[in-house]
């Protein structure tokens, strides 16, 4: 009788699928786009989280202010994002994505569902009904999970 697997190493070869398929699309896109990895993940932050500021992007990059300021400034350059004043403290610069930046973002986007969709037509319906209530649950109970906090990084000053 073959052993039953549990559910942390399922989930576990799961997310290592998931994450090598994302990944390979993230470098697909970082080769047709030039872009680094630190420089889709921005355009990714501002897509999904509206604008900010340079400080704040390069705390979530793990990064300086100084790194993330370079780096904005290429992507300013390309047209991907936009930088202005804020109108409340003009010492403050917020960051804001352009609609080619939104673009290249909602390619990477479109890659996934399509692989997700490709995925689904593999599987009956009655095993999709059966995988949506699971993952449903289970997405459910992860967002009842607090959240780590980021840990300050001293790599990638190299943007």
């Amino acid at each position: 009788m073959a052993e039953t697997k549990q559910l942390p190493q399922v989930l576990n070869e799961w997310a290592a699928l998931f994450m090598h398929r994302s990944m390979q699309e993230f470098t697909h896109l970082m080769q047709e786009t030039g872009l680094s990895m630190a420089q889709l993940s921005t355009l990714m932050r501002l897509f999904y989280g509206g604008a900010c500021g340079v400080s704040h992007l390069g705390d979530r990059l793990g990064v300086t202010a100084a790194a993330a300021s370079k780096m904005i400034d290429r992507l300013v350059q390309q047209g991907l994002l936009a930088r202005a004043e804020d109108a409340a403290d003009r010492r403050v610069k917020n960051v804001t994505i352009t609609p080619a930046g939104a673009a290249i973002v909602q390619q990477a986007v479109a890659a996934r569902q399509a692989w997700l969709v490709d995925l689904t037509n593999l599987l009956p319906p009655e095993e999709q009904a059966v995988i949506t209530e699971a993952l449903t649950r289970l997405t459910a109970a992860a967002r009842r999970l607090p959240e780590r906090a980021a840990i300050p990084s001293q790599q990638g000053e190299n943007l």
